[in-house]
């Protein structure tokens, strides 16, 4: 069954939910501002919070969805967690958009949720606090992507789901070099 999960799951994550709701909406290609990078954050700069939440919930869904086909098909929790990565490869790479695609962190909260709840309201709860002291989306996600692994390796006991999570954290910091060189060459307040 996993052989067919996975091209189906990839298929299923490359589904570019910013293009689709933009163009539905009337709104500019996400792609074409911004970061350029089709995602609910560049959504957001059009000034279309509606836009912006649907392409949450699509681009999280669609994660969440890869997951929880494959526990109706019957796969272990492994095989599971290789179904989320293969929805967050092509959410990052999506065959639709020439293998470009988002940063991937909504897609990859929705994966985590449906893989394991209490790692992902976990990752989730890390996002908020941290964009909500930073106010910065990039830091709640660099934040969460990072506290992701050792928390599933606490939580996923060293499992291939454990690494599956490992590599999607790897992938959503590797996307967001641009914002970690932003990040650090950002100037200090210096007043006292």
């Amino acid at each position: 069954m996993l052989p067919f999960a996975l091209p189906l799951a990839y298929l299923l994550g490359s589904v570019p939910f910013a293009v689709v709701v933009s163009r539905s909406m009337g709104l500019p290609d996400p792609r074409g501002f911004g970061s350029g990078n089709p995602g609910a954050t560049n959504v957001m700069r059009t000034g279309s919070r509606k836009a912006a939440a649907l392409t949450l919930l699509g681009d999280a869904g669609k994660g969440a969805l890869a997951v929880l086909l494959g526990r109706w098909a019957g796969l272990d929790t492994d095989e599971l967690a290789l179904c989320g990565v293969a929805a967050f490869v092509g959410h990052v790479f999506s065959v639709f958009l020439s293998f470009r695609g988002g940063k991937g962190v909504a897609t990859a909260a929705g994966v985590l949720l449906a893989l394991e709840p209490l790692l992902g309201v976990a990752v989730c709860g890390i996002w908020l606090a941290a964009f909500r002291l930073s106010r910065v989306s990039a830091v709640g996600a660099l934040s969460a992507g990072l506290t992701a692994i050792p928390l599933a390796w606490l939580l996923l006991s060293g499992s291939v789901a454990a690494w599956a999570v490992t590599l999607m954290s790897l992938i959503l910091l590797a996307r967001h070099h641009s914002n970690i060189r932003q990040l650090l060459n950002r100037p200090t307040d210096s007043t006292p």
